[in-house]
């Protein structure tokens, strides 16, 4: 087994990125029923929308395939090449990174995967949350998940845990060092033409937040929003929160 660094991301990098693509697509899945009835208003009117957070284009492929109108995005390069690979149909899938960089202005902007909870400190969650606010066009929907810290208090303890296929193997311990932070520690190992097995090892920090506050930090930047355990009818894990709201005017 080879151990190999691929790429310069911190997070998803190229054998990670390809592991998530085949084994985890439950949650977008899961999700996309009730976000494409939230979105139907922004089908109706031809209006685009903006996927932050869209990874290899799990969720992207059903936006896509019910007619919407679909620039999906990503901070890692690997995530992205996938989904330009997985997902024909979309006007664009192009690298973003929040808060840095703009959002796009848009008729939605949507996100599965909690891609805030991956940024650095509860500060920039909140830049992230009025970027996505501000890009949102009069009448604009948004649609995102984010990690409570009720995410961390029902994961203290967690055993590690070993997903295995036949080309691949995903071995996680997880941690919550501080209320608002939770670690996975992955190490993937990804069978090659040859037979051998490559390895990569990956750190991921998440920052928890109390989402209860998040509507009020909307309304600040004219977005109505609610907080509620899921989109439609699917049943998202404990900490797991829906964020969905309209821009005012």
């Amino acid at each position: 087994m080879e151990p190999s660094r691929r790429g310069d991301a911190s997070y998803y990098r190229d054998d990670l990125a390809l592991v998530h693509h085949l084994g985890f697509g439950f949650h977008a899945e899961a999700c996309a029923p009730g976000m494409l009835r939230i979105l139907e208003p922004v089908r109706r009117r031809h209006g685009l929308v903006v996927e932050i957070g869209c990874g290899s284009g799990l969720l992207t492929g059903y936006l896509v395939a019910a007619g919407l109108h679909v620039v999906a995005t990503d901070a890692s390069e690997a995530m992205l090449q996938l989904a330009r690979s997985h997902v024909a149909g979309a006007a664009d899938i192009r690298p973003l990174t929040l808060p840095l960089d703009p959002v796009p202005a848009a008729d939605a902007v949507v996100g599965v995967g909690h891609a805030l909870n991956y940024l650095d400190e509860e500060r920039q969650v909140e830049e992230a949350l009025a970027a996505i606010a501000t890009a949102l066009l009069p009448g604009g929907i948004m649609a995102i998940d984010l990690c409570d810290l009720q995410w961390g208090a029902s994961r203290v303890n967690q055993p590690p845990r070993i997903w295995r296929a036949h080309d691949w193997v995903l071995m996680t311990e997880f941690s919550v060092p501080a209320p608002n932070r939770y670690v996975r520690v992955m190490t993937t190992f990804v069978r090659q033409d040859d037979g051998s097995w490559r390895r990569d090892d990956e750190r991921h920090d998440n920052i928890l937040i109390d989402t209860a506050r998040v509507p009020e930090l909307l309304e600040r930047h004219g977005v109505a929003a609610t907080v509620s355990r899921s989109f439609g009818d699917e049943e998202l894990p404990p900490g797991l929160m829906a964020i969905v709201g309209r821009k005012i005017g």
